[in-house]
C-alpha cells in the first residue's frame, strides 16, 4: 500500500508540471488601467501594457488551422531534475542559491547573451509591419517580453540551473528598460511608477502565455489577442501569424542542446514569414564561453 502510495505521488507531480517562467504577480483591476506610459502617441492608446491603434481598418476575417488534439504535459520537454542533499535545501529555502552545474559567472554570460538575442536578432520593423503596431517604447516592450517569455519557457526545463539562468535573464531584461527610459528622457519619477505597472503586466502575460502555450491553437491565440494585441485585433491573420510563429519558434528552441544553451545562450530566431513555416531548421554550432577563465 505504501509504495502505491508513492508511485501515485510521483506520477501526480510529473503530470501537474507547469512551466510558468517566474513568480506571479497579482493585478488589480485599476492597475490595469493606464492613462498614461511611457513614449505613447497622439494616435495610441495604451492599456494593461497592450497598445491600440486608431483608425484601424477592419479587415475581412477567414478562418485559421487549429490543433484537433490538445497537448500534455508528456508533449513537451520534461524539466531536468536534481538531486539537491539537504544542505542546498536549507540554503535555498533562505532565499540563497545553492551549488550549480555551472559557475555562475558562466551563467550570467549566457543570460546576457539570450537576452541581447532577444533585443539584436529580432525583426522589430517587421513586427510593426504585420501587426500594425507603432514604432513606440511600448511596442518595442511587448515585442521583447514575448521572445524573452520563450527563452524562459525552454530554460525553466533545464534544472536549477535553468531556473537561476531565468531569473538573470529578467534582471537584465529591467535593467535596459530603465535604461532606456533614462536615454530617452523620462522623468525618474514617472519612470519608477511606470516601470513598477509594467512589472505587474509582465507577469500577468507570463501567466496568459503559460496557459496558451499549453492549449490548443484557439487557447494561444486568446493568450495573445488578450495581452500582444489588447483586444483591439480585428483581422485573424494577424493572430494566424503570431500563433504559428511562437509554435515554430518553441519547437525551433526545443531542438537546440541545454548545455549549449546554459553555457553560450545563443539564440537566433526564425523569420517572422517563411515560406515554409513547418519545417524542421537544425540548430547552429554554438560558441563557447572560454572554458580556460
Amino acid at each position: 500500500m505504501a509504495l502505491l502510495v508513492r508511485v501515485l505521488r510521483n506520477q501526480t507531480s510529473i503530470s501537474q508540471w507547469v512551466p510558468v517562467c517566474s513568480q506571479l504577480v497579482s493585478v488589480s483591476p485599476t492597475q490595469r488601467q493606464w492613462g498614461r506610459t511611457l513614449f505613447s502617441t497622439s494616435q495610441t492608446r495604451i492599456c494593461a501594457g497592450s497598445e491600440h491603434i486608431v483608425g484601424m481598418d477592419t479587415q475581412q476575417s477567414r478562418k485559421y488551422h487549429s490543433t484537433s488534439k490538445l497537448p500534455t504535459a508528456q508533449d513537451f520537454r520534461q524539466p531536468v531534475e536534481e538531486k539537491v542533499g539537504p544542505f542546498t535545501k536549507i540554503i535555498e529555502a533562505m532565499g540563497f542559491t545553492g551549488p550549480l552545474k555551472y559557475s555562475k559567472w558562466k551563467i550570467k554570460i549566457a543570460a546576457l547573451r539570450m537576452y541581447t538575442s532577444c533585443v539584436e536578432k529580432t525583426d522589430f520593423e517587421e513586427f510593426f509591419l504585420r501587426c500594425q503596431m507603432p514604432d513606440t517604447f511600448n511596442s518595442w516592450f511587448l515585442i521583447t517580453l514575448l521572445h524573452v517569455w520563450m527563452c524562459l519557457v525552454r530554460m525553466k526545463q533545464e534544472g536549477r540551473t535553468g531556473k537561476y539562468m531565468c531569473r538573470i535573464i529578467v534582471h537584465f531584461m529591467w535593467e535596459d528598460v530603465e535604461q532606456r527610459g533614462r536615454v530617452m528622457g523620462v522623468n525618474s519619477y514617472i519612470l519608477k511608477k511606470n516601470l513598477a505597472l509594467m512589472t505587474n503586466n509582465f507577469y500577468a502575460a507570463i501567466l496568459g502565455y503559460d496557459e496558451g502555450i499549453l492549449s490548443d491553437d484557439h487557447g494561444l491565440a486568446a493568450a495573445l489577442w488578450r495581452t500582444f494585441f489588447n483586444q483591439k485585433c480585428e483581422d485573424p491573420r494577424q493572430l494566424e501569424l503570431l500563433v504559428e510563429y511562437v509554435r515554430k519558434q518553441m519547437q525551433y528552441l526545443d531542438s537546440m542542446n541545454g548545455e549549449d544553451l546554459l553555457l553560450t545562450g545563443e539564440v537566433r530566431w526564425r523569420p517572422l514569414v517563411e515560406k515554409n513555416p513547418q519545417s524542421i531548421l537544425k540548430p547552429h554550432t554554438p560558441t563557447y564561453n572560454d572554458e580556460g577563465l
